[in-house]
């Protein structure tokens, strides 16, 4: 497995899986395939309702605790100094954790961005105490990564975005590489194009044409072609899956490397057009919800 080092020197996987979506009853069998194929990264979040679940499949696990690397979020109803704090006490519970290897907040929530400071600043002191391993944020736009380190102390270790060859969020990743910001891709095949809710069309990047001729060209599938893509330009990559062949083939990508041509390729397929939610729309009335402990 090939390994990223974050602005703190703390070694982080560069693919993990992602449990988006996944239900708690799938999700623990999923770890468990993901930990006996090799995967040391595990993403989740408590606003996926699935830490708990994550953390029985590394309890039960041969795999050692110090040999995982836990990843999940806060959400924007925890934002905010001492909710943020508590936020991490109830991740922790349900993971069965002390400490959490990497804790990031899961929306800049621009509507009442001075939580969103308040609970940063959380996460500076979780760090200090050594209850994380390293700190940053997800879906953060430009400004908002502005305002952040004009404001906090601490620069985020990881930026979690919507990556994939139709939506690449170029600026970001530009701003990001000139403050050592790691960018991490959720979506990292495009999957959200498949999800209800954002538009008519249901466009997938797995059948385009230019990703479909580079996997019969190397012999592998659309999948792994975009996951190369995403390692092979120096980002982490996170894709979900359930099924053990599915999450099998998304770890087999550090035998081959894409020419330069391809990658040109890969990159000119920019649409422009965000698949997930605007990070604007997220507000506390829209998408706030009590987050139980554990």
């Amino acid at each position: 497995m090939q390994t990223l080092i974050l602005n703190n020197g703390v070694e982080m996987p560069a693919l993990g899986l992602g449990v988006f979506q996944t239900p708690p009853d799938e999700t623990r069998a999923a770890v468990t395939a993901a930990l006996e194929l090799g995967y040391r990264h595990i993403d989740t979040a408590a606003a996926y309702g699935n830490e708990r679940e994550v953390g029985q499949a590394i309890r039960v696990s041969a795999v050692p605790r110090d040999d995982i690397f836990i990843e999940t979020k806060i959400w924007i109803s925890d934002y905010g100094y001492d909710e943020t704090l508590h936020g991490f006490d109830k991740s922790a519970a349900k993971l069965g954790v002390d400490r959490i290897d990497l804790l990031i907040l899961h929306q800049a929530l621009p509507s009442d961005f001075d939580k969103t400071l308040a609970a940063y600043r959380a996460l500076e002191r979780l760090l200090a105490d050594g209850k994380v391993r390293a700190i940053g944020v997800s879906n953060f736009m430009v400004d908002h990564l502005t305002a952040l380190l004009d404001t906090t102390t601490v620069v985020p270790a990881v930026n979690q975005l919507e990556i994939h060859p139709y939506f690449q969020q170029r600026a970001v990743l530009d701003f990001d590489d000139e403050h050592g910001i790691l960018n991490q891709a959720w979506s990292p095949i495009g999957g959200i194009t498949f999800y209800p809710g954002y538009g008519e069309e249901r466009r997938s990047v797995l059948e385009d044409p230019a990703v479909t001729a580079i996997a019969e060209a190397h012999g592998k599938s659309p999948a792994q072609v975009l996951l190369r893509w995403g390692i092979q330009q120096g980002r982490s990559v996170i894709p979900k899956s359930t099924k053990r062949h599915r999450i099998a083939e998304n770890i087999d990508v550090f035998g081959f490397a894409l020419t330069a041509d391809e990658l040109k390729s890969l990159d000119a397929l920019e649409t422009g057009r965000r698949g997930g939610p605007e990070p604007s729309d997220i507000t506390l009335a829209a998408y706030g919800r009590a987050i139980p402990g554990a």
